[in-house]
């Protein structure tokens, strides 16, 4: 299992000095992928902005879009900005597409929350169409050509039976999250998965990925609690407050034993999601990973990775 690090896009005080930090310790550590998502009413920096910016500041890992909400946005549109980073990047990009858990943010964006599944499986058709080399609605091509073959690989945010099936029919896999740092959790996803991969007759495996919010260092029990808290308030203050108290990982051992379990689970790789823009965060969590792999454990720089092809 290789572990990945997302931007801490959703923390206070990512800046231009933060940024290059963060992105230039995630692509020389031993990480596998760095990631933004999106969010539009909160006060994080844009996810797209962001894997651009990451795209241009790494060498090696992975840059994963995670989570894109394919139903805001027109589907020639995101195949051109993702064609793009993935030559900026030179063929290291990877998106997770899904329809959000926000109806404020379709609000906000003028989109209907009515239908947001169908045009989720639609836009998927769309962009694969369109990188492949069909004609947008003028007879031309909306390019750039993705240096991937194909395009960037698309995974799934789904949980459901009835999303998973959906994504089953387009998804190289699935990209989840525990929000209690919960490996039961993430096994459940996993074998759902897995199951609806047999159920469309898929010969190949999914890509199986978990994460979960994580804070290190000094103060990491108020920072992780403050920042979920802040974090999920929009769904209810009180469901906040609960779930923020509730969550486990502030402490390196706490992270070892989730790593460790969700790799029991069979995960393919897990997103760490830190809960502050400190980089002196990552200078911790590279420890854990590291120790990791001296004792037998996967990460993103690993020969056994890189056989997995995952790295």
């Amino acid at each position: 299992m290789t572990v990945g690090v997302a931007l801490p896009q959703m923390a206070e005080g990512l800046d231009r000095s933060r940024l290059l930090a963060w992105c230039r310790g995630i692509d020389v550590g031993p990480y596998s992928s760095v990631s933004a998502g999106e969010r539009i009413t909160f006060h994080n920096l844009d996810g797209f902005t962001l894997c651009t910016a990451a795209a241009a500041l790494t060498e090696r890992v992975r840059v994963l879009v995670n989570v894109a909400v394919l139903p805001w946005h027109a589907p020639a549109l995101v195949a051109k900005e993702l064609a793009s980073m993935d030559v900026v990047s030179a063929g290291r990009v990877e998106v997770a597409v899904g329809v959000g858990g926000r109806q404020q943010d379709y609000a906000a964006l003028g989109s209907p929350f009515a239908g947001r599944h169908r045009r989720l499986d639609e836009a998927v058709v769309e962009m694969k169409r369109l990188w492949a080399g069909g004609p947008a609605a003028d007879g031309e091509r909306v390019g750039p050509a993705p240096l991937q073959a194909g395009g960037p690989p698309v995974m799934a945010s789904a949980m459901g039976p009835k999303s998973l099936a959906r994504a089953a029919r387009w998804a190289v896999g699935v990209s989840g999250f525990t929000l209690l740092g919960d490996a039961a959790e993430a096994a459940r996803l996993f074998r759902a998965t897995e199951s609806a991969w047999r159920e469309a007759g898929r010969a190949d495996a999914p890509r199986l990925v978990t994460g979960s919010f994580v804070a290190l260092g000094e103060d990491a029990k108020p920072t992780l609690r403050g920042f979920a808290e802040a974090y999920l308030k929009v769904f209810s203050p009180e469901l906040a407050k609960g779930l923020a108290e509730a969550m486990p990982l502030h402490d390196a051992s706490a992270l070892s034993d989730l790593l460790d379990a969700v790799e029991e689970a069979g995960a393919d790789e897990f997103i760490v999601v830190p809960a502050t823009s400190d980089p002196r965060m990552l200078d911790r969590l590279s420890e854990v990973v590291s120790a990791r792999r001296s004792s037998g454990g996967c990460s993103g720089t690993d020969d056994r990775c890189r056989a997995k092809g995952v790295a």
